[in-house]
């Protein structure tokens, strides 16, 4: 009995450090969100009446940086895997970050650093310097790297710390770690929902000082929180390198581009890791199988089989993690043309300004903060899924019910174009209403329409995300190989940025080439003045050609992972039911 009480005394210590461990990666996490989307709330209006910027300038700017806040993250992830480590990549993060949230602060202390306000009785205001304007996106890049830095690992970071401790005991750490992914994203979401609400309230009603010294204080208690654990954490010392690999299997299948169909027969040997399942590569992408044949084993491998000239000679693993990502990438661009419908929040905000957001005759709802509803629709949407859909629909089918990973993808796209039609018509009726009363000229004028009508496009866009999200989060995590889990993990946040990328270059076009003969643009300033509803039907079309394109994409891909082990097993449950 004397000997297990070491070992009982071990394993309590290790889940009290295990817990606080993790505790202090997702308050880190989740305080940067919390401090991120709080600055991008209202950062429309804070460009427009700060800096006097117009709507495209000041909605180029936020999309520039909200893409790069997204696609930093995969950059930090190799970073992280391969060189760096996860620990030195969050420290980095929180570190830069805080750093950008400070000097993003001191715009709003120091009069120099922005454009003087306008005057009582002008309508002309003097526009930003470019001094001003390049140290204004020297702050929004330096809370980006920050972003980056974080989201990139804090995920896998917090997993090691169940992971690794228990690596070598036969313990359950699965359902700490089920546990553990369901509170890091309850945390972000409770974090995004505070930082449309509160934050963007005390930034309306208490001013910008206020309103931005709180992501400054998020930012430092995130970064104290993760720093105050560090010698409890668990570091892996594992490195490796996908783009290396990946290079290496282009150049190996180079090498080998003399092999043709007709010599590679049956007798043709592979060369392939130790205890490895993947003895022979797949038939899809065959020109790649070159890189793994085995040509002169004793100039490239050593006498225990393992290569030791890569650039030449590669194994079946690399090959099929290669495979895996180019094989993907026509569905994951479905995925940034959706993004697109998503970027739109700065747009949504400026017209949610110029209607009636009284809930009471003396409470307003800020324009920013009815983006909580998407979060909420998302957040309920994942739920009632999981807790009321699936087993409701398992229990009238009889046997367990599960939707394909790229069902879920579908779903999302065909309502982002349900989304956009929606919105365009809420604005046609919004602006006719405005022109009707006069204020053509007018843009600041609230008009006889509530602004709960953009409930329901928000409440739909929600549930798109949700169902889109998931499935891509499945779908990349199924069909990557193990070894690049970390990755796929990341891909939604490149979609995401890339979606940024196109929504501003879709902004740009439409605004240049509506403008011409001097006409006003459709993206006018002066919103009563512009078509922000054709604006709207152009996305729609756009989602609507994206959904025909991943009709196809879908269909020449096959049948992913996921639904072939659940084909699998149905068939083993026949056969084990007929034996019976």
């Amino acid at each position: 009995m004397e000997e297990n009480e070491p070992l009982l005394e071990s394993t309590e210590q290790n889940n009290a450090a295990s817990f606080k461990a993790m505790s202090c990666i997702v308050a880190n996490a989740a305080l940067e969100k919390a401090a991120t989307f709080g600055l991008s709330a209202n950062m429309i209006l804070y460009l427009e009446n700060e800096y006097h910027m117009d709507l495209v300038t000041g909605t180029n700017i936020i999309t520039l940086w909200t893409a790069a806040c997204n696609f930093l993250p995969v950059l930090g992830a190799f970073l992280a895997d391969s060189t760096v480590g996860r620990y030195t990549m969050i420290a980095f993060g929180s570190t830069v970050g805080f750093l950008g949230t400070i000097l993003l602060w001191l715009t709003t202390v120091i009069p120099q650093a922005r454009p003087p306000p306008c005057g009582d009785f002008t309508t002309q205001c003097n526009s930003s310097t470019s001094f001003q304007v390049i140290f204004l996106c020297f702050t929004l890049g330096l809370i980006a790297i920050g972003a980056g830095g974080i989201r990139s690992a804090s995920m896998a970071f917090g997993a090691d710390q169940f992971v690794k401790r228990y690596k070598n005991k036969e313990e359950s750490e699965s359902g700490a770690l089920e546990s553990y992914f369901g509170w890091y994203y309850a945390a972000s979401c409770l974090a995004v929902i505070i930082s449309l609400t509160i934050v963007a309230y005390i930034q309306e009603h208490l001013g910008w000082q206020i309103g931005f010294g709180i992501p400054v204080v998020f930012m430092l208690l995130g970064a104290l929180s993760f720093f105050s654990a560090s010698s409890l954490y668990v570091r892996s010392e594992e490195r490796s390198s996908f783009i290396t690999s990946f290079y290496q299997v282009i150049t190996a299948s180079y090498k080998n581009r003399h092999f043709t169909s007709a010599s590679l027969d049956e007798n043709i040997v592979y060369h392939y890791k130790k205890e490895s399942a993947l003895v022979v590569p797949s038939e899809k992408l065959r020109f790649l199988n070159k890189a793994c044949i085995v040509r002169d084993q004793e100039r490239y491998c050593n006498a225990n089989a393992d290569i030791h000239d890569s650039w030449n000679q590669c194994t079946v693993d690399q090959v099929e993690e290669s495979k895996a990502v180019l094989k993907v990438i026509p569905l994951w661009l479905t995925g940034v043309l959706m993004s697109v419908t998503v970027s739109q929040g700065g747009i949504l905000i400026v017209q949610a300004m110029t209607m009636d957001r009284h809930i009471t005759s003396s409470f307003e709802i800020p324009a920013a903060s009815l983006g909580i509803v998407f979060f909420i629709s998302a957040v309920l949407s994942v739920v009632l899924y999981d807790r009321v859909i699936v087993p409701l629909a398992s229990r009238i089918i009889g046997q367990p019910f599960y939707s394909t990973s790229k069902l879920k993808m579908g779903i999302g796209i065909l309502i982002s174009i349900l989304v956009m039609v929606f919105l365009a018509l809420i604005e046609y009726i919004r602006r006719g209403i405005a022109i009707k009363q006069g204020f053509a000229d007018n843009p600041e004028v609230v008009v006889n329409m509530s602004a709960l009508w953009l409930i329901l496009p928000y409440w739909l866009m929600g549930i798109e995300e949700a169902m889109n999200t998931v499935g891509q989060y499945e779908f990349f995590y199924s069909e990557f190989p193990k070894s690049m889990s970390s990755i796929a993990s990341t891909l939604h946040d490149l979609s995401l940025s890339a979606g940024g990328l196109v929504a501003t270059l879709m902004l740009n076009i439409i605004d240049q080439v509506t403008s011409r003969g001097g006409k006003p643009s459709w993206m006018s300033s002066n919103i009563n003045q512009g078509h922000y509803d054709y604006y709207y039907l152009v996305i729609a079309c756009m989602s609507a050609v994206n959904m025909l394109y991943y009709l196809l994409c879908s269909r020449a891909y096959g049948p992913c992972q996921s639904a072939a082990m659940n084909g699998s097993q149905k068939e083993d449950e026949v056969v084990h039911g007929s034996s019976s």
